[in-house]
């Protein structure tokens, strides 16, 4: 595999620093969910997705996972890789939240390619897929979405919509037999998959989409992507 575009002082391709594309550090036998998204911007709404993952779950980490581009989505407006990272940084201040861009690195663009490289870089780790209950209205259109569940565990944490049309969406239906009831949520990173659950709690009606229509900017913190 190619390594990422690298600039001065250690920034790869789309101003990225180098640190940001690596794997966070891990010790065996944590809880660590993988949270992933271009944040194309990063709003509130991310992070009380995050925080609801990490209390709900019990989460030793949460991989905030920049992503390059999603393949499903137009890139035609999508900001630099490196000021997704800084405004990311400047919201997402939990010590528990590692903000990262390894898949620039990999070079992956699907979710199952990155899942298969991340379970196995990391031996005795216990990994969870945190999502949207939007993405999970449009998961069956993901590449290989059934290795996805067949990989680690799902958490998908409610989003403004119509909730009972989220868990009628064609995923939600096939893997029906898979569900946890959200009281054990806990419990799911320990669960072989598939495994997934639908965890209920505050939910917020930002979204990216209507930050970029509105040509609102949120502010990166000036020293996110110095060493």
């Amino acid at each position: 595999m190619a390594p990422a575009r690298r600039g001065p002082d250690g920034v790869g391709a789309g101003g990225a620093h180098d640190r940001y594309l690596a794997m966070p550090h891990v010790e065996k036998g944590m809880a660590v969910g993988l949270f992933g998204g271009s944040f194309n911007p990063p709003h509130p709404g991310h992070l009380l997705v995050a925080e609801i993952a990490l209390k709900r779950l019990g989460l030793d980490q949460l991989w905030w996972m920049v992503t390059p581009g999603n393949p499903l989505k137009s890139r035609s407006m999508l900001l630099p890789l490196g000021e997704r990272i800084a405004l990311s940084e400047n919201l997402a201040r939990d010590p528990r939240i590692k903000v990262t861009a390894f898949e620039e690195r990999l070079q992956t663009s699907f979710t199952a390619s990155t899942l298969a490289h991340v379970v196995a870089a990391n031996p005795g780790i216990r990994f969870v897929w945190i999502m949207g209950a939007d993405s999970l209205q449009t998961f069956h259109r993901w590449q290989k979405w059934r290795d996805i569940a067949d990989t680690v565990p799902i958490a998908v944490i409610d989003r403004p919509g119509a909730t009972l049309s989220f868990l009628s969406s064609p995923a939600a239906r096939a893997l029906s037999f898979a569900r946890v009831d959200e009281n054990a949520a806990r419990a799911l990173v320990r669960r072989k998959a598939p495994a997934w659950t639908f965890i209920h709690g505050p939910r917020s009606p930002l979204s990216s989409t209507a930050i970029r229509l509105a040509g609102m900017r949120l502010p990166a913190r000036a020293d996110a992507l110095k060493d």
